[in-house]
């Protein structure tokens, strides 16, 4: 059975920083997640789900949304099975709730790219 937990939410005033991990354990259709591309999207309240980040499974190959660029740096530890999402410079409306999203191949931003979801972390930064 596949699992991914995010952890490393929680409170934070803008300016300061977060470090977001998504473990994930289990084999996904066989194979192991360090052959996996994973990505980091977030939901604000009644917003839809949007893309933050994502990472090829060598983590060679990275993209950032617009709204992050800058601020945040996505990685990789595969011998962990774990992905992290540095965040930085916080803003207010960076506040939602963060998921990670794993899927083989080279998906690109779009949800429905992705296979495995976590169940999702809150992030919420203050003015």
């Amino acid at each position: 059975q596949v699992q991914m937990v995010e952890s490393g939410g929680g409170l934070v005033q803008a300016g300061g920083s977060l470090r977001l991990s998504c473990a994930a354990s289990g084999r996904a259709s066989g194979r192991t997640f360090s052959t996996y591309a994973f990505a980091w999207f977030r939901q604000a309240p009644r917003q839809e789900r949007d893309f933050v980040a994502g990472i090829s499974w060598s983590g060679r190959s990275i993209d950032n949304a617009d709204s992050v660029k800058g601020r945040s740096t996505i990685s990789r530890d595969n011998a962990k099975n774990t992905v992290y999402l540095q965040m930085n410079k916080l803003k207010p409306e960076d506040t939602a709730v963060y998921y990670c999203a794993a899927a083989w191949g080279c998906p690109g931003p779009g949800l429905y790219e992705y296979d495995y979801w976590g169940q999702g972390i809150q992030v919420t930064v203050s003015p």
